[in-house]
């Protein structure tokens, strides 16, 4: 029952959060007013919610046992609890909607169901041939094999399902925003085509991967990222006491780690695949 109650929550989250998206795709995207500043600026609210999903995660320890395919020993499913609470989570999401929308990328795509409501005609702004990209494998991997642990406290509370609910929350929230590299990718090539097609034609990655860098830009997003962890992650009191000053609900230099060696990277990496492919 907990579990379902959970899955309520996320798919009541996750509805809420594609309403924006829906309402900015409405706003910033349709005919040609896609911009890299209207993209840009999603980014940067895309923060927020990356480091408030971090902050609630690390609400609660580990919790390995959220992560042991020997513990739940659930009918009918091989996995772990957390893969579970994962998959039939999206496969209400994909009964309400969730899916057709662009920039919604499923970790679990074999197993998702037909959407039962009627579908938003989405204006059309990535290039159909190179909108097949998914990397969630690999955020997958980053976040529980080298982010998670930097973050939250080893031990086990025995709240496993909730923990696993704030994963799913933290994976989607990346997710969404590694793949707005699509977006970033379009409004480039779009803004300077002459830059890009001698690249594509050729299939070079490492010089369209050259294009896309730009280290005085990371940086400042990685400082602005550790600045909003401080800000979001402090405790706010009414009294003068200085003893909590500095101490944070998720320590800064790891959302700027995770920007710097994880976010942008993987976000480049999808920005080079669907330049590869925005000629066909």
């Amino acid at each position: 029952m907990l579990v379902l109650v959970l899955i309520l929550f996320v798919v009541s989250r996750g509805a809420v959060e594609q309403y924006h998206f829906a309402m900015a795709l409405c706003d910033s995207h349709s005919a040609n007013a896609l911009t890299l500043e209207s993209v840009r600026d999603s980014l940067v609210r895309q923060e927020d919610t990356i480091v408030y999903a971090l902050i609630e995660r690390a609400r609660f320890p580990i919790n390995s046992p959220a992560y042991d395919h020997s513990y739940a020993k659930i009918p009918g499913f091989s996995g772990s609890l957390l893969q579970f609470l994962v998959r039939e989570t999206e496969a209400l999401q994909a009964k309400a909607g969730r899916f057709t929308n662009p920039e919604e990328h499923p970790f679990f795509p074999d197993d998702l169901l037909p959407s039962l409501v009627p579908p938003y005609n989405y204006t059309q702004v990535l290039h159909p041939p190179a909108v097949f990209i998914n990397m969630n494998k690999s955020i997958w991997e980053m976040y529980f094999e080298k982010l998670l642990a930097l973050f939250a406290a080893p031990g086990d509370d025995g709240n496993y399902a909730s923990t696993a609910a704030s994963d799913l929350v933290c994976l989607q929230a990346l997710s969404r925003r590694i793949h707005y590299g699509k977006l970033v990718a379009e409004v480039k090539f779009r803004e300077s085509p002459q830059d890009y097609e001698p690249a594509i034609r050729a299939q070079d990655r490492d010089a369209l991967m050259k294009l896309l860098t730009f280290e005085s830009v990371e940086e400042k997003v990685k400082k602005r990222v550790a600045k909003k962890a401080m800000v979001f992650g402090e405790d706010v009191t009414l009294d003068n006491k200085e003893e909590k000053r500095g101490k944070y609900k998720v320590d800064p230099s790891i959302v700027s780690r995770l920007y710097g060696e994880w976010v942008m990277p993987l976000t480049k990496l999808v920005e080079v695949e669907y330049l590869l492919h925005r000629l066909d």
